[in-house]
């Protein structure tokens, strides 16, 4: 499987992606694409070969391997990888989407864009991105629980037992390095359980922002809504109702002032 071609791939997915989503897909190539190419393929590639049962049964070996391990491991890890990687390429195919849908409608309407940023994680894109968390969470979860569920909780035993048909009888089989298999797993499990905690962080992450710009936008109308049904009004008189006096104003100059107020208030007129 050519991985570099997929990680060429999913690296456009970063600049539409938050710091949660870089972490994670760093996560992804460091931890779980490069440990699975460089040591785990090596690690299992002699699953079968070295493994051994004290009977020389023609068939039994065969039957015994196929009910110990009814998946590899390098398969099904494969298998995980392919799944949690794709939720990443619907969000591509949606920036990919708006850009071709803006790119017509400049040629419509010369000039003009329609999206200002196609890769602005607004509206359906939000939705969308929020979505691929979802799915590759939920793809790593299922993968480890059917994990879980095939090799009991994790576990490669030394020695197993194992009385199926054309056995002869109960016979016991071992498994080539049990130990170094089961770091291995263990690893990958670990690596897995990480990359579902960063998944919830940036959904966590989104949401909140979204709220918070939702909280945000209602107080600001909720503001402008009382501004506009309480207008402000006059407090106090304007200033023009006061008389203020000079203080530069003489003695005399204020008895003629007030004079001639007592005089404009004493004016009566004839009809």
């Amino acid at each position: 499987m050519n991985w570099s071609g997929l990680e060429s791939l999913l690296s456009g997915v970063n600049k539409y992606s938050t710091a949660f989503g870089r972490i994670w897909l760093s996560m992804v190539f460091v931890f779980r694409v490069l440990v699975f190419v460089v040591a785990a393929q090596r690690v299992w590639g002699d699953e079968s070969k070295d493994f051994v049962c004290n009977t020389r049964q023609p068939g039994c070996t065969n039957i015994c391997y196929d009910h110990i391990f009814p998946i590899s491991h390098i398969r099904l890890w494969a298998l995980q990888l392919i799944f949690v990687t794709c939720p990443s390429l619907i969000v591509m195919a949606h920036v990919k989407f708006r850009e071709g849908k803006d790119a017509k409608y400049v040629e419509q309407h010369h000039g003009s864009h329609l999206y200002s940023n196609p890769g602005k994680k607004r509206g359906g894109l939000w939705w969308t991105y929020l979505l691929s968390l979802i799915l590759k969470a939920g793809f790593d979860a299922s993968f480890l629980y059917i994990l879980y569920k095939i090799y009991d909780g994790y576990d490669l035993p030394r020695l197993s037992k194992c009385s199926l048909d054309p056995c002869p009888n109960t016979v016991d089989c071992f498994i080539s390095r049990p130990t170094e298999k089961k770091i291995f797993m263990l690893f990958m499990v670990v690596s897995s359980a990480l990359c579902i905690f960063m998944c919830i962080c940036e959904m966590l992450y989104l949401i909140g922002k979204r709220i918070a710009k939702l909280v945000k936008i209602r107080h600001r109308n909720e503001q402008i809504l009382f501004a506009e049904q309480h207008e402000l009004t006059d407090m106090v008189p304007p200033r023009s109702q006061y008389h203020k006096t000079d203080p530069t104003l003489t003695d005399s100059q204020l008895s003629l002032n007030r004079k001639e107020k007592v005089r404009e208030g004493t004016v009566t007129t004839t009809l």
